[in-house]
């Protein structure tokens, strides 16, 4: 269904070094990074697509958080949802939930909610049983 996520970043270093340490804890692959262009991108092994992207907006204008924006990213299992919360929050992201049951959304709903540094919205979750 999706082709690439792409999310805008103010800072390059300081987001690659957040998303870098994210995607590897999800087992996400880096697929390319050009630090003078400002952009990188992951990918699950072995899959050319979907891809999830950051950089610099392209209009050359500051990145902003969108309200009611949020980009979820799949976890193996619930220790993953606590580890990518722990690894955000470790490198500059602050709590939008912890790691926890939602059963609003199903019975196996385990998901963590954060903000990156530069306020985009994400969440990890697994949608397994225990």
């Amino acid at each position: 269904m999706l082709s690439h996520v792409f999310v805008g970043i103010t800072d390059f270093e300081r987001a690659f070094g957040f998303y870098a340490a994210l995607m590897d804890g999800l087992n996400l692959k880096l697929k390319f990074r050009d630090a003078d262009t400002g952009w990188a991108g992951w990918m699950a092994g072995g899959q050319p697509r979907p891809l999830f992207v950051i950089g610099r907006p392209y209009d050359g204008n500051p990145a902003s958080a969108g309200n009611g924006q949020m980009l979820a990213l799949l976890a193996p299992d619930r220790a993953g949802v606590e580890r990518a919360h722990g690894t955000a929050l470790a490198h500059g992201g602050r709590c939008e939930g912890p790691p926890g049951l939602r059963p609003q959304y199903h019975a196996h709903y385990y998901g963590a909610y954060f903000r990156d540094p530069d306020g985009n919205k994400l969440c990890v979750c697994c949608h397994e049983p225990e």
